[in-house]
């Protein structure tokens, strides 16, 4: 049985980050260590201990997987991982390098809990087309873990961006998200969910549960449909 947590992010705040944990207690249950893979980030070491100080383990002991001499190896002998976010270009080129993406999907395909935030989320999807970062490094291949059957789309919003100029707030007319996930569906034909912030996705028992707010499904030549909190997103894909 698959079992996936996928996260959009904007869970700082006392509120959302006190969510995702008691979701994250419900998921994990009763293992000791999570591995965490830092490697969308910088800073390995920085990043593991920010995660620690903010209270984002859980209660769970949280191991950077760059601690191991093999990476592979760690995800091998995982009793669950913890794919942090960060720039998605970064983390599924290192996953591609190190033998991760191959230990990783057949981890998950045999039952080992998986969790993503963010970029984590990305690459748990077919390809990680759908991520809203900058292309700061060229992976070998856009291809993903492929755990689940849609594409995401994280910290998913709604129409135009303001920005603050002096005291005063004024239109910014670059590319909506919208404008994104429509160019994607000029190429590609996989479903496209929006995930807005502090939310999470959780694949048990066949479902795809949405929790923590509501979410915007694309599929292609269609309209988005929005889909409440609560939902098995499956029904709509």
């Amino acid at each position: 049985m698959t079992r996936v947590l996928l996260g959009s992010g904007g869970f700082r705040g006392e509120a959302r980050r006190d969510f995702l944990c008691a979701e994250m207690r419900e998921f994990f249950g009763d293992i000791q260590q999570l591995l965490f893979v830092p490697y969308a980030g910088g800073d390995y070491d920085k990043y593991v201990n920010l995660m620690i100080d903010a209270g984002f383990h859980a209660g769970y002991d949280l191991v950077g997987i760059h601690t191991f001499d093999d990476a592979a190896a760690a995800v091998e002998n995982a009793e669950a991982v913890y794919v942090g976010g960060g720039n998605t270009f970064r983390l599924i080129d290192k996953l591609h390098s190190n033998g991760t993406l191959q230990a990783l999907k057949q981890r998950v395909a045999g039952g080992m809990p998986y969790m993503g935030v963010s970029a984590g989320s990305n690459v748990a999807c077919p390809t990680m087309q759908t991520t809203n970062d900058m292309p700061i490094v060229y992976p070998p291949s856009f291809d993903s873990l492929h755990i689940v059957p849609y594409q995401l789309n994280a910290h998913y919003f709604d129409g135009a961006t303001f920005v603050k100029h002096n005291d005063a707030f004024e239109q910014h007319f670059g590319e909506t998200r919208l404008d994104r996930i429509r160019e994607f569906h000029e190429c590609n034909d996989a479903p496209v969910i929006g995930l807005r912030e502090g939310s999470i996705i959780v694949h048990e028992h066949g479902k795809a549960l949405l929790r923590g707010n509501s979410c915007a499904i694309f599929l292609k030549g269609k309209k988005a449909k929005e889909v409440a909190d609560g939902s098995d997103l499956f029904d709509y894909l």
